[in-house]
C-alpha cells in the first residue's frame, strides 16, 4: 500500500460535539489501514465570514498547505437541519484549486436513526463543485450519543460492524487516490 496523506476534516465547531469522537475513531482506523493522516479542526481555520476565493481571501495557510499536500480528504460532518454546519462551508470555501481531482469520503454523524443521510447529499454537491471526486461509500454514525462509551470508544457490540464499514470506505478512498495520482502523472507526462 502506498502511504497516502488523507487528512480528516472535523467539520463542526459546536461545543460538546459528538463528531469529535467519530473523527478520532476515523483517524485511528485510517492510520491502522496505512494512511498518513491528521485531524483538521474547523475551529483552527475559521474566518469570521465567508470570503470567496476570487476575492483573494487570506485563507488559513496551514489549511492551504494541508490540502495542497493531501491525496484526498475525509470529512466528518454532523447533520444540522438536513444540511451541514456553516463553519464547514466557511472553511471549505477558503480554497478551490487545492481540492481538484482528489477523492473525498464522508463520515456522517447524527443523533437520529438516519445517520446523516441528507448531509451527505448536500456535501457531495459542494465537493463536486470544487472538482473533487466523491467516493460512493460513506459511513453513517447513527444515534451517535448511544454509539460511544464514556471513554470515547465505540461500544463492543458495534465495534466490529463499524470497523468493517470504515475499512470499506478507506479501501475505496485508497483506490480513488491511486487512480487520481496515476491520472495526474499521465497528464503531467503529456504536458512535458
Amino acid at each position: 500500500m502506498n502511504k497516502f496523506f488523507i487528512p480528516i476534516l472535523l467539520a463542526t465547531g459546536r461545543n460538546e460535539r459528538e463528531s469529535e469522537r467519530v473523527a478520532k475513531y476515523t483517524l485511528e482506523m485510517a492510520q491502522e489501514n496505512g494512511f498518513e493522516s491528521e485531524i483538521v479542526d474547523v475551529r483552527d481555520h475559521i474566518q469570521d465570514k465567508t470570503i470567496p476565493n476570487w476575492q483573494d481571501p487570506i485563507p488559513s495557510q496551514k489549511w492551504a498547505q494541508i490540502m495542497t499536500r493531501a491525496d484526498g480528504l475525509i470529512i466528518v460532518v454532523p447533520e444540522y437541519n438536513h444540511s451541514f454546519p456553516g463553519e464547514f462551508k466557511i472553511v471549505f470555501d477558503q480554497l478551490f484549486d487545492e481540492y481538484k481531482k482528489k477523492p473525498v469520503s464522508i463520515c456522517a454523524v447524527s443523533s437520529g436513526g438516519f445517520g446523516g443521510t441528507r448531509v451527505i447529499e448536500q456535501i457531495w454537491n459542494v465537493t463536486l463543485a470544487a472538482g473533487m471526486v466523491p467516493t460512493s461509500y460513506a459511513v453513517h454514525f447513527s444515534k451517535v450519543k448511544e454509539l460511544f462509551d464514556k471513554n470515547g470508544e465505540i461500544k463492543d457490540e458495534k465495534k466490529q460492524e463499524y470497523d468493517k464499514r470504515m475499512e470499506k470506505m478507506l479501501q475505496e478512498t485508497e483506490w480513488f487516490a491511486k487512480a487520481m495520482n496515476l491520472m495526474k502523472k499521465a497528464d503531467q507526462r503529456q504536458a512535458d
